[in-house]
């Protein structure tokens, strides 16, 4: 049974409990209590909500708030709802909560518990972290992508002012973009605070994409393409692609394709390029036989198109080669 499900299925069945047996929650608020929050809803004419308790643990998953303004009351118990998810979806049920009515959740916190939900929930999708956290799934792949990557592994820096930073700032930037395309109603302030990056920085992102390129710099590009192993190299220069299906992917998450008109366009054209036989021979079925003669020849045109494409680029060069001109 989902956390949803659980919660639905104690809703109105409401217990006291006391105060001084609750521990506090495994917020995904990463600056705590707002104690303005707790301000506006110490009005002794209102009845708060009943707060959500982890049963195991006695932990509080929602209400953090609620139990403070009970303590300022000078209250002995609160009304409660209790729950009895495994303690791995307690956070996770914590995040769900916190995205209803109240004080929502900052782009930050729902960045970070995203974070969170993909260490400890691997197998769940992008889409399924997604509606947890209330950001898109674009951009939960996108901080999937910062976990995981190979930038992302090494050690956080922490500069000489004593703030700690990504070690990455390309991957950062990456996360940055996504963020602001998903949210464009966020400040630089939020974008810089949810990723771990200046707010300068986040405004450069964002002027970049605002101009159609890519969020990250060309100097950053450069140093992208010298990080592929030589195996990488070997197998472009031998016209050596692999899997097509993990290669597409991977031209996906290539920012100087993503962010780009003619990239976009591109990487759509080469989905259809991942398609194995079976899905090949379906689609043949579903071909009606008076379409067919006029469907085998569009389909030579589109061939010969992306011969001649093919073609083209071979004999393009090298953006370095175009720069540095003849000898």
């Amino acid at each position: 049974m989902t956390s949803h499900a659980k919660l639905r299925s104690i809703a109105g069945v409401t217990e006291r409990v006391s105060i001084a047996a609750l521990l506090p929650a495994d917020s995904p608020r990463t600056a705590g209590t707002s104690l303005e929050h707790v301000r506006r809803l110490a009005t002794p004419a209102v009845d708060l909500p009943p707060i959500v308790v982890h049963r195991p643990s006695m932990r509080v998953v929602d209400g953090m708030h609620r139990l403070a303004v009970a303590r300022a009351r000078g209250d002995d118990t609160i009304a409660a709802q209790f729950v009895d998810v495994d303690a791995a979806d307690v956070f996770v049920l914590a995040v769900e909560l916190n995205q209803g009515d109240g004080l929502p959740l900052t782009l930050a916190d729902r960045t970070a518990a995203a974070a969170r939900i993909i260490e400890s929930h691997r197998e769940w999708s992008d889409r399924r972290i997604a509606a947890v956290t209330g950001l898109a799934a674009n951009t939960v792949g996108a901080i999937r992508r910062r976990a995981g990557g190979r930038e992302a592994r090494l050690a956080a820096r922490v500069g000489r002012d004593g703030r700690t930073r990504p070690g990455s700032t390309v991957q950062a930037r990456l996360l940055a973009s996504e963020l602001i395309a998903d949210n464009p109603g966020a400040s630089l302030r939020e974008i810089a605070r949810a990723v771990g990056m200046s707010p300068a920085t986040a405004g450069d992102v964002r002027a970049r994409l605002l101009r159609g390129e890519s969020p990250i710099t060309p100097r950053q590009r450069v140093a992208l393409r010298e990080e592929r192993s030589p195996l990488t190299l070997g197998q472009e220069r031998r016209g050596g692609v692999g899997n097509l299906g993990d290669v597409v992917p991977r031209l996906r998450s290539d920012p100087s394709l993503r962010f780009t008109d003619g990239g976009r366009v591109l990487l759509r054209a080469l989905d259809a390029c991942v398609f194995d036989a079976t899905q090949w021979e379906r689609i043949a079925a579903s071909v009606p036989s008076h379409h067919r003669a006029v469907i085998v020849e569009l389909v030579r045109r589109s061939a010969s198109a992306w011969q001649e494409f093919a073609d083209r680029l071979v004999r393009q060069p090298d953006a370095s080669e175009a720069m540095s001109g003849p000898a």
